[in-house]
């Protein structure tokens, strides 16, 4: 196969003051990856094509700023997995022909004292495929059989993600930080099936640095990590298969649970 692929952006940028506003237009091209050809002759896979629209306003001060993002992301042959297998009886990714994400997203930061800042991100998105066709196997008749999902939801895309940090300075040479992070359901596939999810969860983490300057080195940083503080039991990733057995479509669901209350100590030299 061969392409030829021309991918322009431009934008445009407006300050005044302490606001600053953009907008932006890119059109990305790809070619399959190698995975994608294997699929067999009788899938020939094509190129995606991405048409990015941006826009967004951003106020900084002295003490705070923030940010605000929109975007458009429109895609045409993007290539996803539907459950349909190649040749070989491998799973394969497939074009899709219509499909977009689309969100806003926030920032801000706001320094309350010398001794303490606060900040954070909130993404809200919509991320969906037109006409979604889903495949399984059918160990039955040895074949395969489809399903007609309709607009479904993107895998692995939540609709809210949050982050955010408080940063205590207690001593000159000590930062503690509290970092925390929101992610909401997520699908497992692009089915849309709520038999196959991601729950949502909300972790903690705390960070403590502490910096020794010009003692024998130059400088000694200490970190002191807590990932997980209030041990929580989540599981931010997984997969699933179904199937037909026994005229019984048979849905499995694999996760992959991340670790309870765990901490890390590093030190860093500078010379």
């Amino acid at each position: 196969e061969k392409y030829n692929f021309f991918n322009p952006k431009t934008g445009i940028t407006f300050s005044a003051g302490n606001y600053q506003w953009h907008a932006s237009y890119s059109l990305g091209q790809k070619e399959p990856n190698r995975e994608d050809f294997e699929s067999g002759k009788s899938q020939i896979p094509k190129s995606e094509i991405l048409h990015d629209i941006e826009a967004g306003v951003e106020r900084k001060s002295a003490r705070y700023s923030w940010s605000a993002e929109f975007y458009y992301m429109r895609y045409k042959n993007q290539l996803v997995l539907t459950g349909k297998i190649s040749d070989v009886g491998a799973y394969t990714r497939t074009n899709i022909p219509h499909s977009f994400r689309m969100g806003l997203e926030l920032q801000g930061k706001i320094i309350v004292a010398d001794w303490a800042n606060f900040g954070g991100s909130l993404t809200l998105s919509s991320n969906k495929i037109r006409n979604f066709i889903e495949f399984y196997d059918d160990y039955d008749t040895g074949g395969q059989k489809t399903i007609s999902r309709g607009n479904t939801t993107i895998g692995y895309s939540p609709s809210l993600v949050g982050n955010a940090t408080i940063n205590f300075v207690p001593l000159k040479n000590m930062e503690i930080s509290l970092l925390s992070k929101y992610v909401s359901k997520q699908y497992l596939d692009n089915t849309s099936n709520n038999t196959r999810v991601l729950n949502p969860f909300y972790v903690q983490d705390l960070l403590i640095n502490y910096s020794l300057k010009k003692i024998l080195l130059r400088e000694v940083r200490l970190t002191f990590q807590v990932n997980n503080v209030f041990d929580k039991k989540y599981e931010p990733n997984g997969y699933t298969f179904s199937y037909q057995s026994g005229g019984q479509l048979v849905t499995k669901n694999y996760y992959f649970p991340m670790a309870s209350a765990n901490f890390m100590v590093a030190a860093n030299l500078k010379l």
